[in-house]
């Protein structure tokens, strides 16, 4: 896949998060040489430029001679390659790494181009970066994590190869690489940026997008399990408000229901209006949506930038100092997300309890033919309660936290790392959330004495039952949950309902 540095799409993004190997564009590696050649220079006249010549962080007033200054990169990887916990799944290290690659890629971070084919022949023989999930704050870079990744580059530390771990420097061997002598600067425009936070916020986003639209359908299907009301998805209703989101959902919903024969089963019935959980999807899937597109543009953009320092400016020869590095922008992104997602589960969540509450939903208790001997669906609510509770504590948004660092040279960090990092397990919860209403949903519609719903949520029961049949007594029920949030997960719900679902990835 061709990668041209500074307008790659989020589309692109995801490509590359599903298993694409980039190329980087012609037009990338004369300005990528133009500043290699501007940190030559540099060091040729001998002025003091952070982090070329200089220590770093607090010890930036620290001149480095010019027989140091390859030890000085090499260092720098190895000292601040401090990172703990478990490795970064492979698809957010190959994000990573390409966003990486993009950024050294728009010719302001002085690195040669031999290093820049570096990360890509990593990506393109699959040997990743071992790379711990913890140790970043968010500003100065993400320094631990890209510093592992600048590690296995010089082999040194831990690496995958064909997802086998192994040492960096047998790993290198096995896919024939040599590891890189870093020159002047690179040591740290490779670990300086803001790669490990973006890649996992955008690896977040694109999973609850997915977790979104299955929501989106399974939302739709418990309305018709409860024999809720279509007044509420009245376009007129939405138009007095104003949300773009919300009139998106509610149109798609009006589709997706239209010509249920469910639906018709019900239309002169005597309830006025249905709880929150079905009649406000619109209000609240909108805002999720509206939301969830505001910090995809965030990130879309960050994606494409340069977050090292300094910043190499080939025009004028100027290394020029400043704080790009600091991912506040991705914080706040992550935060965003990070609410919406717990919103998904928790308007989900309510959905199951309605269903499986017969003075509610006005369905069997606890959606099985026979309560009593048989409990049914009662401690899958359970779980989805657990599940909805958990991402309510992770929610809490990470951007507002600060812990000064490098003795207060540093006194002012954004958490975005973290704060990305756990939109994967949140996604997941959710994911797991949608996964037990979609089975509730789908048990409810059947005691609708084989009355059919939308041809599109007829398609989506089909696609339920074909993996896990009609709960009539109880039996293990694990492996159900697991088909179903496979489900979920795969985006094999938006297809089968066949009607384009709105999405956050424009």
């Amino acid at each position: 896949m061709l990668l041209t540095p500074g307008e790659a799409t989020l589309a692109d993004w995801r490509k590359l998060f599903e298993g694409a190997t980039p190329t980087l564009a012609l037009s990338a590696w004369p300005a990528i040489a133009a500043s290699a050649a501007v940190v030559e220079a540099i060091v040729g006249k001998g002025d003091a430029v952070y982090g070329v010549n200089t220590g770093f962080g607090k010890l930036a007033n620290i001149r480095i001679e010019t027989g140091d200054l390859a030890r000085l990169q090499q260092n720098i990887v190895l000292s601040h390659a401090a990172g703990v916990g478990e490795p970064l799944e492979a698809d957010v290290v190959r994000l990573m790494l390409a966003l990486k690659a993009a950024s050294l890629g728009r010719g302001a971070s002085g690195v040669a181009p031999a290093t820049v084919e570096m990360i890509l022949a990593l990506l393109a023989r699959d040997c990743l970066p071992l790379i711990p999930k913890q140790g970043s704050v968010g500003a100065s870079g993400d320094l631990a994590p890209l510093s592992h990744m600048a590690a296995t580059m010089i082999g040194v530390g831990e690496a995958f190869v064909g997802g086998q771990r192994m040492p960096a420097a047998e790993a290198l061997a096995k896919v024939g690489l040599a590891p890189l002598t870093l020159g002047p600067k690179e040591g740290l425009a490779l670990l300086n940026g803001t790669q490990f936070s973006t890649a996992c916020a955008l690896a977040g986003l694109f999973r609850i997008e997915r977790v979104f639209q299955a929501a989106m359908v399974a939302g739709a299907l418990s309305v018709e399990a409860a024999k809720g009301s279509v007044a509420p998805f009245d376009p007129r209703i939405h138009a007095l408000r104003g949300h773009r989101g919300q009139a998106e959902v509610a149109a798609w919903f009006r589709s997706m229901l239209e010509g249920s024969a469910i639906q018709v089963s019900h239309a002169h019935c005597e309830k006025v209006q249905d709880p929150y959980c079905l009649r406000c999807q619109p209000q609240v899937m909108g805002a999720i949506l509206d939301l969830g597109r505001q910090a995809a543009t965030t990130l879309g953009i960050e994606a494409g930038g340069v977050t090292d320092n300094p910043l190499i400016f080939t025009e004028t020869g100027e290394a020029i100092s400043g704080g790009n590095f600091h991912a506040e922008p991705v914080a706040f992104a992550a935060d965003m997300l990070a609410m919406a997602v717990c919103e998904i589960g928790s308007m989900s969540e309510r959905r199951t309890a309605m269903l499986v509450d017969p003075a509610l939903s006005g369905l069997p208790a606890f959606l099985t033919p026979r309560p009593g001997i048989n409990s049914g669906f009662m401690i899958p609510q359970v779980t989805a309660a657990a599940l909805v509770s958990e991402n309510k504590q992770r929610a809490n948004p990470a951007s507002v936290d600060s812990i000064p660092t490098s003795a207060n040279q540093e006194d002012h960090v954004s958490m975005a790392a973290h704060g990305a990092r756990r939109l994967l397990e949140m996604a997941e919860n959710a994911a797991q959330v949608v996964a037990i209403e979609l089975l509730a949903a789908a048990q409810g519609c059947d005691f609708h004495g084989g009355l059919a719903s939308s041809e599109g949520l007829e398609a989506v029961r089909a696609l339920v039952r074909g993996s896990v049949p009609h709960l009539e007594d109880d039996r293990f029920f694990a492996p159900d949950m697991a088909a179903a949030a496979g489900l979920v997960k795969s985006g094999a719900l938006a297809k089968a309902a066949g009607l384009e679902l709105p999405g956050m990835v424009e």
